[in-house]
């Protein structure tokens, strides 16, 4: 079969496009990230590591905006994947009406953050919120809680509200590998004699790692990017108890410190690709193995 051949200028506007847009905003990104760059003057100058030395120096908050973000992203990057796998598998075979539970967990995947956010910021109200009232209605009035007030709840909120949203989209990408996986494999190991916990971490498991790495994937890069969450549920409060690296980088613009915020933006990018090489590396040696 032949097959057409396109000549290489036919990428030309692509790329042009893409570089404009992409890749040189992204270089001056990183050049200004070196510089006292901010709305106070129009003198720009270069001060070479100072703005990387005191986010790393500990003397503001930076450090807990980086701490933050990473626990956000390894909470949720665990939880969505041992959630959306419980799911996957639970409506793969044995649960009845299939369709409409897959559609009732996938359904607030595809709502706005800024919908869900606005919604549960109304349900998790200490003195009117639908969760509280609920729980004095049926007697617990001790479980009540401030639940985006209180340093020891609200970011546990802001994660539960991010998993509920979610999940349902990982169960899916999860469902479809699960689907893949030939009744063959199932009917050898049942005839070994293994059991469910057997099946799953020796036939299912390894037999999903490249849907696997997608998710764990996709979880990361959203976990590391989180804003609208955090922004409309507590806004970063109380206090910068809840500020993440976003949240960080928009109240740096937002104040006209535009060095400082193209800083923040730079080392968020290098944790992102370190983080995402390293995922990808390390579950594609697993399948590899496997």
């Amino acid at each position: 079969m032949n097959r057409a051949i396109y000549p290489f200028y036919f990428g030309i506007a692509t790329l042009v496009v893409y570089s404009i847009f992409f890749v040189v905003p992204g270089i001056m990104g990183i050049y200004y990230s070196f510089t006292d760059w901010n709305s106070y003057t129009d003198e720009i100058r270069f001060i070479g590591f100072d703005n990387l030395a005191k986010i790393f120096s500990g003397e503001a908050k930076y450090l807990s905006y980086i701490e933050n973000t990473l626990v956000f992203t390894i909470s949720t990057v665990v939880l969505k994947t041992a959630l959306g796998l419980l799911f996957a598998i639970m409506l793969n075979d044995g649960i009845r009406a299939k369709g409409f539970h897959r559609v009732m967990l996938f359904m607030p995947s595809i709502v706005p953050m800024l919908v869900v956010g606005l919604i549960f910021k109304s349900i998790l109200n200490p003195a009117t919120g639908l969760l509280n009232e609920a729980l004095r209605a049926i007697g617990l009035d001790f479980m009540a809680q401030k639940w985006l007030t209180d340093l020891s709840w609200a970011f546990k909120s802001i994660i539960a509200v991010d998993i509920w949203k979610g999940v349902g989209y990982i169960m899916i990408i999860l469902l479809a590998g699960l689907q893949s996986i030939d009744k063959t494999y199932y009917e050898a190991a049942a005839i070994d004699g293994a059991n469910f916990w057997q099946k799953l971490t020796r036939v299912t498991i390894p037999l999903i790692i490249p849907a696997l790495v997608v998710t764990t994937v996709l979880n990361l890069l959203h976990g590391l990017k989180v804003f609208e969450a955090v922004y409309v549920l507590t806004n970063g409060g109380p206090g910068y108890a809840t500020d993440v690296m976003y949240t960080a980088i928009f109240k740096e613009f937002s104040t006209g410190n535009y060095g400082m915020g193209t800083a923040l933006s730079s080392v968020l990018f290098v944790v992102m690709t370190a983080l995402g090489y390293f995922v990808v590396r390390l579950m594609s040696r697993e399948s590899d193995e496997g």
